[in-house]
């Protein structure tokens, strides 16, 4: 079997989308060890000029749908952005991996010559080809939100690493 748009896609999106999952669940733990307020943490901030946890996961997930969406030639689903609790927001990233999972992957798959429009800011649009939109925006910046939640979360005490980071990793048996 060939590499594929979708085959580059859907499964590192799903997969990431999982490992903030669990990230999320990790961060509910910690707080109620902690006796600390989920609205606590879901303000923190690596930097004064970055946003802040929870919109790291909001843009996170809307890089993921938003950016599948476009290459299936489908329209996104809208999200309010008005989370407020670890829950609401693992409900988030859950529904996200949910509607990846009904995106046609031949769809995907067409798109690879595929003239894509993007927002880029307010004012501006960015225009590429299917293949280097998935290569060059879409998974880049779907990463770094995805990083930077989950640095903010290592950086004030919750107990992960890389593992949490990678999530899964299926190995073979070394003989």
């Amino acid at each position: 079997m060939s590499y594929s748009m979708s085959r580059a896609s859907l499964p590192a999106l799903k997969t990431s989308l999982g490992v903030l999952s669990s990230l999320l669940d990790k961060a509910a733990a910690f707080c109620a060890t902690k006796k600390i307020e989920d609205a606590t943490l879901l303000q923190l901030r690596l930097a004064p000029d970055m946003f802040a946890f929870v919109r790291q996961v909001q843009i996170a997930t809307d890089h993921a749908k938003n950016g599948a969406s476009r290459l299936a030639g489908v329209e996104p689903p809208r999200y309010d952005d008005t989370e407020t609790s670890l829950a609401q927001l693992k409900t988030r990233v859950d529904a996200t991996i949910n509607y990846l999972e009904t995106l046609d992957p031949k769809a995907i798959d067409a798109s690879e010559d595929r003239e894509i429009v993007f927002a880029m800011g307010p004012n501006a649009k960015g225009r590429m080809k299917g293949d280097a939109y998935l290569a060059q925006y879409l998974l880049p910046n779907f990463y770094f939100h995805l990083t930077a939640a989950y640095a903010i979360l290592r950086h004030n005490g919750v107990e992960i690493g890389k593992r949490d980071f990678l999530g899964a990793i299926p190995l073979e048996p070394v003989s």
